[in-house]
């Protein structure tokens, strides 16, 4: 072809000297176009037939190789094979331009390696182990493998030395090399840890206050570990910190079922009081306490008649106490409250009074760990205790607010 072109050259006018250098040129601009010809035409074959193809067949991993981009990507090694079917036509530029091919080659070889380790990480994801083992942070060291062998090969075909005497001088690199990919390095150990002890996957909602990281975890790369927070805020975390800082895994909690209850409504100790007759007649109403103020009621007249005291008299009587009954009440609610696990731990205790009255606490686990059912049980919960703690004849603590000094002077 190069003849051909030189010799319309000539015959146009253009002397020897000229036509022989604007051959080179001329043929170059051929081959140029022809490549984006083929390109073109390979791209129109791939999306007309292929991707086609591939997106209504029954098979569905094979997707992975579309949304990658690796099939794209094959599509490179067309002008290669052109330029290399020329190459002989460029006389003394043969060598140069087969050294660019050379190089372009070892590109598109490393484009496709990058693609489809994308491709076997997306096909990966599809399934359940992956948010147990995820493979993402290997696979990144793979494709670091990868570009630092092309980069010693790009490096071994300019200076025409052998890939092999090039790669055995990296051994004098180490060094620098563990300097400049540091982060990496940790990363990769930390992810083998993370993924080897099974610390955090993906889909784990994680606090870790000191990157302000409180949220489901949605990716586990080499180097980071990101964090979707409530408020849709993104946190990354480096992930060899998860090895040497502590964080918070809410995983046990959302395996167990059960999400736990700990609060406490703070009782006003003035209104702590033992239970008039009238107080106990009015109780028995309730389904719930009749057969326990009935049973307490028999023991303590039988053991106060025993020991000769008398219980509207003796200080050392035993009586039923109204903070005790509310306390045994709230504990048999909690067992028939539907929201409330019964095979978790239930119970309602006393902790020690301070400045802001006798704190009541309740410990349960409700049957619900969504956020929004948990709250809506919890709430519910504490809905009905402040409801009916007034017929026990005792009073919740809280600071005098404004409104209750000007009920005093009135």
């Amino acid at each position: 072809m190069l003849t051909i072109i030189r010799n319309i050259l000539i015959k146009t006018g253009v002397g020897k000297t000229s036509a022989e250098h604007v051959s080179y040129i001329v043929l170059a601009v051929i081959i140029f176009i022809l490549c984006s010809i083929s390109i073109n035409i390979a791209k129109l074959i791939t999306n007309k037939i292929i991707v086609r193809h591939i997106k209504n067949n029954r098979i569905k991993w094979d997707d992975a190789l579309i949304e990658s981009g690796m099939i794209k990507r094959l599509s490179h090694i067309i002008p290669i094979a052109i330029v290399r079917a020329f190459v002989d036509d460029f006389g003394p530029y043969a060598y140069i331009v087969n050294k660019a091919m050379d190089i372009y080659l070892t590109f598109v070889v490393l484009f496709i390696i990058d693609s489809a380790l994308n491709a076997i990480d997306i096909i990966y994801r599809k399934h359940e182990i992956s948010k147990t083992r995820p493979i993402k942070g290997f696979l990144q060291v793979i494709k670091i493998a990868s570009f630092l062998i092309g980069g010693v090969v790009i490096i071994a075909d300019l200076l025409d030395k052998s890939p092999v005497v090039m790669l055995s001088g990296i051994g004098a690199m180490t060094a620098v090399l563990s300097l400049i990919f540091k982060d990496s390095i940790l990363g990769l150990v930390a992810g083998i840890q993370l993924s080897a002890n099974d610390m955090v996957r993906i889909g784990d909602w994680i606090e870790m206050p000191k990157y302000s990281a409180d949220g489901d975890v949605i990716d586990i790369s080499l180097n980071t570990v990101k964090v979707r927070n409530f408020d849709k805020t993104i946190t990354t975390i480096p992930a060899y910190a998860l090895i040497s800082d502590s964080f918070k895994n809410w995983r046990g909690m959302k395996s167990s079922g059960g999400r736990r209850i700990k609060r406490a409504v703070n009782i006003d100790v003035n209104s702590i009081s033992f239970c008039s007759n009238d107080l106990l007649e009015k109780l028995k109403s309730n389904s719930l306490l009749k057969d326990y103020i009935e049973t307490r009621q028999s023991e303590i007249d039988e053991y106060n008649k025993k020991m000769g005291l008398d219980p509207d008299g003796a200080i050392n009587a035993r009586r039923l106490t109204n903070i005790g009954v509310f306390r045994e009440y709230i504990t048999r609610y909690l067992k028939n409250h539907p929201g409330v696990s019964g095979e978790m731990t239930q119970m309602v205790r006393q902790l020690s009074p301070g400045e802001h009255g006798r704190p009541l606490e309740i410990y349960v686990f409700t049957n619900a760990t969504q956020w929004n059912k948990y709250e809506n049980i919890q709430s519910d919960i504490f809905d009905h205790i402040l409801s009916v703690i007034g017929l026990f004849e005792l009073r919740v603590y809280q600071n005098p607010t404004g409104h209750d000094f000007s009920m005093r002077l009135v």
